[in-house]
């Protein structure tokens, strides 16, 4: 589902990462870790086409990403990848149910029916026309989930979706997670600091600057 093969960044003279390569699977959970500032976020903007590496090879979906253009890369992402970052971006203006539909509505696919069959799963499903506002940092987190699952995307992407939860709350976001990753057969790749949230994962990678090895155990 998601091949690299010696990807590097850098921000002008100072290197990002250097020579990074794994695979993902389809239906595999990975957890990338390392120390803070080595690029695991920047690693993630560019397996979603959002930056550029310097150098290369990336394949998803067996696409090769870094041949598309901007507008291919833009629909790649739109029907392949499903998002889930650390801040929610949960749109403020919209309900719960509006929120988690966006996905759907972008692709042309309209489905009331699906987004409280998700909202069902990940526990919101009495929830969907309440805003935002009215809701825990837990359920934020649950509504961003569901919205990354919910057009049923080939590989999805999580950036530290816990950090900012406690460790009871942070649990039951993992477990929302694992679920529907599990059930929906997607490949995931979870970026993470918590060691609780690795235990869920098939394989734990750590990323340095001059690439990514097993983690040790």
């Amino acid at each position: 589902m998601l091949q690299l093969r010696g990807l590097s960044k850098s921000f002008g003279d100072t290197p990002v990462f250097h020579d990074v390569g794994f695979t993902v699977a389809r239906g595999e959970f990975v957890a990338l870790v390392g120390e803070s500032g080595v690029g695991k976020s920047t690693l993630l903007n560019c397996i979603a086409g959002l930056e550029r590496p310097d150098s290369g090879q990336l394949q998803l979906a067996g696409q090769d990403l870094l041949a598309l253009d901007e507008d291919a890369r833009a629909r790649l992402r739109r029907s392949q990848l499903g998002f889930v970052f650390q801040a929610f971006h949960v749109l403020p203006h919209l309900s719960v149910a509006e929120n988690v539909s966006l996905p759907l509505l972008l692709l042309g696919r309209p489905d009331a029916v699906r987004v409280q069959a998700v909202l069902d799963a990940v526990g919101l499903g009495a929830l969907g026309a309440r805003m935002p506002a009215q809701l825990s940092g837990g359920q934020l987190q649950r509504v961003a989930i569901a919205r990354a699952v919910v057009h049923a995307p080939a590989l999805i992407l999580a950036d530290e979706p816990t950090g900012n939860l406690d460790p009871a709350t942070a649990e039951r976001v993992l477990s929302a997670l694992v679920a529907q990753v599990r059930g929906s057969g997607a490949a995931c790749l979870l970026v993470t600091h918590s060691q609780a949230a690795t235990r869920h994962a098939d394989r734990v990678l750590r990323l340095a600057v001059d690439g990514v090895r097993p983690q040790e155990t």
